[in-house]
This record gives structure tokens, C-alpha cells and sequence, in this order.
């Protein structure tokens, strides 16, 4: 079972982060395009991280409150692979960005209590991804997910020391980690490692 969790790193910023993703092989990987974030990228960044990503991996674009057409042309110009939106978007943006480009959409659900969940259970997008904030480190209760059937990311403090917990407790499609493979705020090829062989996905 922990052997068939998605794993995506997330949040790369440096060329050599792209080069370190590459070593390790999760099967997604993440960058923030979203303005006013530490680990922001432009799309032209974004652009050619995607060009040198395996091509193993599938490439996502985190975005936050931005305009569809904008999220769409990333997709149809092949920037990203999957959008993950983290802001205030609507049932409707969800069904428009997936109409216009034809490619999966991730929605973050900011997870205080058992209603904030059961709130997108219905949602059309692809998958879900329950997380304490946007990028914050932290880790929720993971007991409000109890009974969760539709396939989500867990997100929020996961790392090395945790992760096979998480997946062994929450059962998710996939997990999410950006901080917890950082040491000074910079990606860490150790720790992506370490997250890795916790999930039997040594290389």
C-alpha cells in the first residue's frame, strides 16, 4: 500500500532543484507560479524547468487566485502538466480550466475541521489536496479525513520522520512536500532521498 502513494515534491526553485528531482523520480513535480511566494518562478522558469524534468515526471503549476485564461495557457502551452489551485477558486473556475484545456485540476482545501473537508468532498475537481495553509510547514489533525473515499494529496509537515505514518494512517492518493525536503530554505537531496526510501521508492 505505501509502495503505490503518488509522491510530489513541490515548490522547486533552483535549476539544480530540477536536477535533484531527476535523481529521486517522485511522480510529480511542483512549482509555484503564483506571485508573492518565496518560491515563486515565472512561467518562462517554469517553462524550462519543464524542459529538463524527467519526462517521467508530471509537471505542476501552483496557483493562487489568478486568472483562468492564465492557468489555461500554462496547460495549453505545456508549462504544466496538472494546476493546483490554493486560493479562493470556484466550482466554476474548476469546470472552465478542465473544459479549455482538457488536463487535471488540483483543488487545495484549507483544512481547520471536519466541515472544511466535507465542503469539496463533491468538487469536480480532479483531486483534492488537504492542507493547514498555503505552504506553511504544518501539519493538521489528520483524524477529520476519516472515511475519505475520492482521491486527495495530504499536505503540512510532512517529512522523512513522518511520512510513512501519514500514509499508514491517512491513505492518501498522493502526498505533498515542499518545506519538509529544505534545510535553510533550500531544496535538500538528502532529505528528498530520505522521503523517498520511507516510501520504498528508493533509487
Amino acid at each position: 500500500m505505501v509502495q503505490e502513494t503518488k509522491i510530489k515534491l513541490c515548490g522547486m526553485f533552483r535549476p539544480e532543484d530540477i536536477g535533484y528531482v531527476n535523481q529521486v523520480r517522485p511522480d510529480y513535480c511542483g512549482f509555484v507560479l503564483a506571485p508573492g511566494f518565496r518560491r515563486q518562478i515565472t512561467k518562462e522558469q517554469g517553462a524550462r524547468f519543464r524542459r529538463a524534468l524527467h519526462p517521467d515526471i508530471a509537471a505542476v503549476g501552483v496557483f493562487v487566485n489568478q486568472p483562468c485564461g492564465e492557468v489555461i495557457r500554462c496547460l495549453e502551452e505545456g508549462v504544466i502538466q496538472m494546476a493546483q489551485l490554493h486560493g479562493d477558486e470556484t466550482e466554476e473556475d474548476i469546470r472552465r480550466i478542465r473544459e479549455a484545456a482538457g488536463k487535471p485540476v488540483v483543488k487545495a482545501v484549507k483544512v481547520k475541521s471536519r466541515c472544511d473537508v466535507e465542503a469539496w468532498l463533491d468538487s469536480e475537481a480532479d483531486y483534492l489536496l488537504f492542507d493547514a495553509g498555503t505552504g506553511t510547514g504544518v501539519a493538521f489533525d489528520w483524524a477529520v479525513l476519516e472515511g475519505v473515499e475520492r482521491k486527495f494529496f495530504l499536505a503540512g509537515g510532512l517529512h522523512a520522520g513522518n511520512i510513512r505514518q501519514a500514509v499508514e494512517t491517512v491513505r492518501p492518493y498522493g502526498v505533498d512536500l515542499s518545506s519538509g525536503i529544505e534545510t535553510g530554505g533550500v531544496k535538500d537531496l538528502e532529505k528528498m532521498r530520505e522521503v523517498m526510501a520511507a516510501l520504498g521508492r528508493a533509487g
